[in-house]
């Protein structure tokens, strides 16, 4: 019986070591030799996901890329605020002359004015004085057979005298519609020649006399006149009425 066990035992170790020996890692042990049937197991199950790693580093920047293709035009923005205004630039050369215009309506010039002189020495009192010696009268509106202004357009006008006065007080007045408006009086002082003198601004209508006469008696009649003095009368229209 010990015999037949330790035969059996002897064996096991044989089969064994042969065994041990054909499971050398490189070489695969063929699965159909009854030695990978009896240590081969079973196929085990897949194992489970591991967890994912951490993040890398950041790599360094590639190289600079070509330059891409123009893309499309954008929409127009809004409009900018007003800037500041630039220096003023060089003047330009005159430009040509333009054509010629239309010849327009004339506007009618109210004209009316007088400047007359004394030719005669100590005129007669209380009536026109009369001054022929005419300086100016285009209009025709001093009558000179009269001594009398006639207006003939309605307006405002300036008058003015200056005498000389020789001889004798003058004693003057100017009238206008047989009414008087300003009196001028002048002492004559011996061996002197004085001035005697006035102006006034009228209203007058059409039609209406403006004159000069010395009034009182013949004692106040110094207005005098000779080759190197004179004794002056003017009028002139300052501006027509509107209508």
């Amino acid at each position: 019986m010990r015999s037949s066990a330790g035969f059996f035992l002897c064996s096991l170790l044989l089969l064994a070591t042969h065994c041990t020996q054909a499971a050398d890692p490189e070489v695969q042990p063929d699965p159909k030799t009854p030695c990978a049937n009896w240590m081969g197991g079973a196929p085990g199950y897949p194992g489970h996901n591991g967890v994912p790693g951490r993040d890398g580093k950041d790599g360094r920047d590639g190289l600079k890329g070509e330059k891409g293709e123009e893309g499309m035009q954008g929409p127009k923005g809004d409009q900018g605020e007003t800037g500041i205004p630039g220096s003023e630039g060089p003047r330009g050369f005159p430009g040509q002359p333009g054509q010629k215009g239309q010849k327009g309506e004339g506007s009618f010039v109210h004209r009316s004015a007088f400047s007359v002189g004394l030719t005669e020495r100590a005129p007669h009192p209380n009536v026109p004085i009369r001054f022929t010696k005419i300086f100016y009268n285009e209009q025709n509106h001093y009558d000179a057979t009269t001594g009398k202004f006639v207006c003939s357009i309605s307006g405002t006008y300036y008058f003015a005298y200056h005498l000389t006065v020789y001889l004798s007080d003058v004693k003057v007045s100017l009238y206008k519609k047989d009414k008087a408006v300003i009196f001028t009086y002048d002492q004559f002082q011996k061996n002197n020649v004085d001035q005697a003198s006035g102006s006034v601004l009228l209203h007058l209508n059409s039609g209406d006399e403006v004159w000069l006469q010395v009034y009182g008696d013949g004692e106040n009649n110094g207005v005098y006149a000779d080759n190197i003095n004179d004794s002056t009368f003017m009028g002139f229209l300052l501006y027509p009425d509107l209508d």
